[in-house]
């Protein structure tokens, strides 16, 4: 029995069928349909996590320099691909690294100016960062409501 079956082996060919090929190729390719999408997806994700990630951040700066100081800050600006918090003065306070992708507009009130901060007051500015290749383009930081998505408006009073 065993020199049967041992015998039967030694003939039997060792490759696939075409048919088991295509089978395994049809798998595959519906698994590259599904995780292609999602794929994708999760960019777009990551793009707006950048963008919420900076806005949060450039907006405690902003909090956190009228918390230090009673005036409000000369410019919030972008230096050398860092966010800089009031660069005209003496002391400059580092917000961090700007994120691949994003664009800042600052508003106060009153104007739309990235470089006019002289009408903010510590209960009234808003910073706005924008991502084109996000799902969720703007987010905005404000004194009123802190992180939040959407755009500034130019005029934003107490």
């Amino acid at each position: 029995m065993l020199a049967r079956i041992r015998k039967s082996m030694d003939e039997k060919d060792q490759g696939f069928t075409l048919i088991e090929l295509l089978v395994v190729m049809i798998i595959i390719g519906i698994l590259a349909a599904i995780a292609i999408p999602v794929f994708l997806s999760q960019r777009k994700k990551a793009e707006d996590s950048a963008v919420k990630a900076d806005a949060s951040t450039l907006g405690k700066e902003i909090a956190s320099y009228f918390v230090d100081n009673t005036s409000p800050p000369n410019a919030v600006k972008i230096v050398s691909g860092r966010y800089q918090v009031n660069p005209s003065a003496s002391v400059v306070q580092d917000a961090g690294k700007v994120s691949n992708n994003v664009a800042f507009v600052v508003a106060a009130p009153g104007t739309a100016s990235v470089a006019d901060t002289s009408n903010w007051t510590s209960q009234a500015w808003c910073v706005q960062l924008t991502n084109p290749n996000g799902s969720q383009k703007n987010y905005k930081y404000s004194a009123q409501n802190g992180l939040e998505t959407g755009t500034c408006q130019t005029s934003i009073l107490p």
